[in-house]
């Protein structure tokens, strides 16, 4: 739901069930449901608009992105990450060698920022 959220920038339930909830055979209750509990957890706002609210993101699709990123990979590397990290390597240069170079540009970036250089 939050997706279809990002996706409209601001919508009704009834548009987000329209684009999320229908389409996965929910009925409207349990979007609503899904709603409430985006806002309970602070990831969604809703505004007063008429006789109904409409929706928003309450945070940035970047933070959404990291913490999905953050739950696949713990659950991808587990308890011994080493030999998932090799394995993902793999399948990186597999897919395009030049995601290495990235990756490793982007490791350096990082070390030097955590050196404050």
């Amino acid at each position: 739901m939050l997706l279809a959220i990002f996706d409209l920038g601001r919508a009704s339930a009834r548009e987000i069930h329209a684009r999320a909830g229908e389409p996965k055979g929910l009925v409207y209750t349990t979007t609503t449901k899904v709603l409430d509990r985006l806002l309970a957890k602070r990831l969604a706002r809703r505004r007063p608009h008429g006789r109904t609210f409409l929706y928003e993101p309450a945070i940035e699709r970047s933070m959404l992105e990291r913490a999905r990123a953050r739950e696949v990979l713990a659950q991808l590397f587990g308890d011994t990450p080493l030999p998932a990290m090799a394995t993902l390597v793999d399948a990186m240069e597999s897919m395009d060698s030049a995601l290495l170079d990235e990756l490793a540009r982007e490791v350096s970036a990082r070390r030097r920022r955590r050196r404050g250089s």
